[in-house]
């Protein structure tokens, strides 16, 4: 009792907490060791020899798609703005319909390990380096981003500094991946994702009940400081929550982030067939949603509860808003399980696609085309390590962030057109361009970041959601026009 006494009065978390977060990192560790112990090659180690089943890949991707980004971001935009977020998803569901029959089929039509493989058959070698090198560059900053969030939130609640923090997330990861694997990632992923639905159910039931006036409470109040608006029925093309251009946005950032990004598009190619795939990524959609309206949720509802209680403290930063009522207000118990969520979603990393495209598009071709499985396997541990490194030092630069959410949106829009733009161009038309094809996406990638900073400085009257739309346009154009055209293009079958 003293003990427990002791922990709260240093940290405010109890013995329940700490326990829910030992579950979690045990479950996340035996699931590492169990399904990484009999790895012995690459393709065991980067595609789980396509054995996985459709409901474990399903959660798995939603696990990764949400990350802490979601947790933690998406309540502090419905504490701070409305539900107008929700109008990407529009898009964002058109796009996964997209990738199912257009995307799936070309990357199991080659058997891709890595999706970047497929632009080498389409266009040639460069190609692919270039779009390893823009996913490089596209992941490690957003999942930097990802990773500071998850951080930051953490810190708040346990009392640590940023920088341990940090070494603790990155230590779990690299174990946890580097032993693995793909196989760990995905079984974990689905257990994350059962995770965030009890964390965000246990948060929205207690502000319920600690809300003053019921449901007729909170509808008044949010409604009146406008927290419930759905849709933006605008037309500038600065506000990137105006309807028309939140489901544009949605559809090519999706088609960016799901299509085009080995991060995600890994675990859709664990199945072990084309159709599996795409019923994956169809079913996406049903599961993702729910999660967002929960959160969402949670945001309206902490705006109306710090609205009832004003002599509450609120955080410096809103961005810690969930953290903070973790900290301040929740009981012992549901501390943990806030805790354990986040936690969760920060330890599913993109370390093992970071570590796929590597040692598949560089180092294979590039360094040793000669090695064994064993040698192509321990060089995948290493490297995740490696990266896991790197992750952690970008979330450290990110510290003075604030509004984290679309500020993840703003830095992948800058070269996740330059992906988009060659991948469509390989998927829609006939024309062969290798080298045309670096040089459009370096021009695409150098016009959106421009573009951008001339927006953000004010000096450009268009939103940086536009930005991914110019990439992929830019992309696509000027690798036509560089391009000549077969005789014939490569039917794609299963």
């Amino acid at each position: 009792m003293n003990e427990t006494t002791a922990l709260e009065r240093i940290t405010a978390l109890g013995f329940m907490d700490y326990a829910w977060v030992a579950l979690a990192v045990a479950v996340l560790l035996f699931i590492s060791y169990f399904k990484g112990k009999d790895e012995t090659d690459t393709q065991d180690y980067f595609v789980a020899r396509h054995k996985i089943p459709v409901w474990a890949a399903t959660l798995s991707f939603v696990a990764t798609e949400i990350s802490a980004m979601t947790i933690v971001g998406v309540p502090a935009t419905g504490f701070k703005e409305n539900w107008q977020y929700l109008q990407f998803f529009i898009g964002s569901a058109s796009a996964r319909i997209i990738i199912a029959y257009l995307f799936i089929p070309a990357f199991y039509k080659y058997n891709c390990t890595s999706i970047y493989e497929f632009l080498k058959h389409r266009f040639g070698a460069n190609t692919q380096y270039a779009g390893s090198f823009f996913f490089f560059i596209t992941r490690l900053f957003a999942s930097g981003l990802r990773l500071y969030a998850a951080s930051l939130a953490v810190s708040v609640i346990m009392g640590w500094p940023l920088s341990g923090t940090l070494i603790f997330f990155t230590c779990i990861s690299v174990a946890f991946i580097g032993f693995g694997g793909i196989k760990a990632v995905v079984w974990t992923g689905a257990f994350e994702a059962l995770t965030f639905f009890l964390a965000g159910f246990a948060v929205l039931g207690y502000l319920y009940f600690h809300i003053s006036g019921g449901m007729g409470a909170i509808t008044d109040i949010a409604g009146k400081a406008g927290k419930l608006s759905l849709f933006n029925l605008g037309w500038g093309l600065k506000d990137p929550n105006v309807l028309w251009i939140a489901i544009l946005n949605g559809v090519f950032g999706s088609m960016a982030a799901f299509g085009t990004d080995q991060e995600l598009m890994q675990r859709l190619l664990t199945l072990e067939t084309r159709q599996a795939s795409q019923k994956t990524i169809i079913a996406t959609i049903f599961a993702t949603i729910p999660l967002l309206l929960l959160y969402l949720s949670i945001g309206t509802l902490l705006f109306v509860f710090y609205a009832q209680n004003p002599s509450l403290p609120l955080p410096d930063n809103t961005d810690k808003i969930l953290s903070h009522f973790t900290v301040q207000v929740l009981p012992v118990g549901l501390k943990g399980i806030i805790l354990m969520a986040i936690i969760m979603a920060s330890i599913d990393s993109p370390l093992s696609s970071l570590s796929s495209s590597f040692v598949t598009d560089i180092y294979r071709p590039l360094i040793n085309k000669t090695g064994t499985e064993k040698h192509y396997l321990r060089i995948s541990r290493i490297s995740v390590a490696a990266f896991g490194i790197a992750l952690a030092f970008i979330a450290y630069a990110c510290r003075s962030a604030e509004g984290m959410l679309w500020l993840a949106y703003k830095v992948n829009g800058v070269t996740a057109g330059s992906l988009l733009g060659v991948f469509l161009l390989g998927l829609l038309t006939r024309r062969r361009s290798n080298n045309g094809n670096v040089i459009a996406m370096f021009i695409s990638a150098a016009v959106a970041g421009l573009m951008l900073y001339l927006s953000e400085t004010g000096r450009l009257n268009v939103g940086w959601s536009w930005m991914i739309v110019i990439g992929t346009a830019l992309t696509f154009s000027i690798g036509w026009l560089l391009g000549d055209k077969p005789a014939e293009l490569p039917r794609i079958t299963e």
